[in-house]
């Protein structure tokens, strides 16, 4: 966390005090210089944003049936200097001490000059699945898709800890070829360098994970795209395959919105290799990959009112017999753009589970400052 926070306050506080100092050169040095100043005064932005949770549960065998929490509370910082874009957010809803306590989730800068090519360094989201990058706020359904947590870095299946889908890392990305017509970017490409191991640890080995998407817009409303990953993570003296790919398709239009990922993972856990008292095995147990897919479909059904429907699916070792099937209802309301209400219902059908077939209810309150 400190190496996160140490070359972000660097970062800026380098930049204004060098180019401050070099204002006193020549007038364009001085132009340059008071540019970066004004930036950091009219350009940065304090914030933040809760969601609350209450739920319901009928699943047989569960700890507790019902429950009322915070789900998250973070604090942010971002803005731009000169061409330099950059945000510092905290999550501080949790036990100190716990993995789900208060921690650094981005600290990154980038390098925004042209819109062809952008360098982004620090802590961010990996590059993998439409769904992966998007807000809390604009998902629906009270929760992201099992395809990303379990596949993109939430509670990841290789074991590593809970890192909301980031890691630690430089990334180049671009978009090509605008349009005549409205200007919108027919191309859009990203590639990164990862350490690997989530967020706010430092890597575990020399190898380094490269993920990457590629996607094009035929019009503004659609994204048509391809992710990979190739890489691997290290826990307990155990290095594990983490490769990769997908195909997700994206379409937000003023009367419908339409996404649908699917996603295959080649690789073993790292769990597969411990037996049930902990004993390391001289071989894994289990089978060495999985997949998962999503569809998801909503409307506006008035100004301020959406509904979703998803159909969403993980198979944790690519058969019928390890599915978790989830039907999804998702119903929100703003009423205003910083407070918004959510109710979602699930119907779970969970292979793996004593009780398969089980309910899920819950209600969200979304406010933002």
């Amino acid at each position: 966390m400190r190496e996160c926070t140490k070359y972000l306050l660097s970062l800026l506080l380098g930049t204004a005090c060098a180019l401050g100092a070099a204002a006193q050169d020549t007038p364009a040095k001085q132009r340059l210089g008071q540019q970066a100043l004004d930036d950091l005064k009219q350009q940065t932005t304090f914030g933040g944003y809760v969601i609350g949770e209450a739920s319901l549960s009928n699943q047989e065998g569960s700890s507790k049936h019902s429950d009322m929490n915070i789900r998250l509370v973070r604090l942010y910082v971002d803005g731009r200097v000169l061409d330099v874009a950059y945000k510092l957010q905290l999550q501080v809803n949790g036990m100190p001490g716990g993995s789900s306590g208060p921690r650094i989730v981005d600290a990154w800068a980038e390098w925004q000059h042209w819109k062809e090519f952008r360098l982004k360094f620090g802590q961010m989201k990996r590059g993998f699945t439409f769904e992966n990058p998007m807000h809390p706020w604009n998902i629906g359904f009270g929760a992201y898709s099992q395809l990303v947590t379990k596949l993109a870095g939430f509670s990841d299946r290789v074991g590593e800890h809970a890192s909301n889908g980031r890691d630690f890392g430089l990334q180049a990305q671009g978009d090509l070829f605008p349009s005549r017509r409205d200007g919108h970017r027919w191309l859009h490409y990203q590639v990164g360098v990862f350490n690997g191991q989530g967020t706010n640890v430092s890597d575990a080995n020399s190898h380094k994970d490269v993920i990457g998407g590629l996607w094009i817009a035929p019009v503004p409303e659609l994204q048509i795209g391809a992710f990979g990953w190739a890489g691997n993570f290290v826990k307990d003296g155990i290095t594990v395959d983490r490769n990769r790919y997908g195909f997700g398709l994206n379409y937000t239009g003023d009367k419908v919105m339409v996404r649908s990922e699917f996603a295959v993972s080649e690789g073993h856990k790292t769990a597969d290799y411990f037996d049930a008292d902990g004993k390391q095995l001289a071989s894994p147990t289990g089978t060495d990959g999985a997949d998962a897919w999503y569809v998801a479909l909503g409307a506006p059904v008035a100004p301020r009112t959406k509904v979703w429907g998803k159909w969403d699916v993980y198979r944790d070792a690519k058969t019928w017999g390890t599915a978790r099937q989830m039907y999804c209802v998702s119903a929100e309301h703003r009423f205003h753009p910083n407070v918004m209400l959510q109710a979602n219902y699930v119907f779970n059908d969970d292979h793996l589970a004593a009780d398969r077939y089980y309910h899920n209810f819950d209600v969200q309150l979304y406010w933002r400052f």
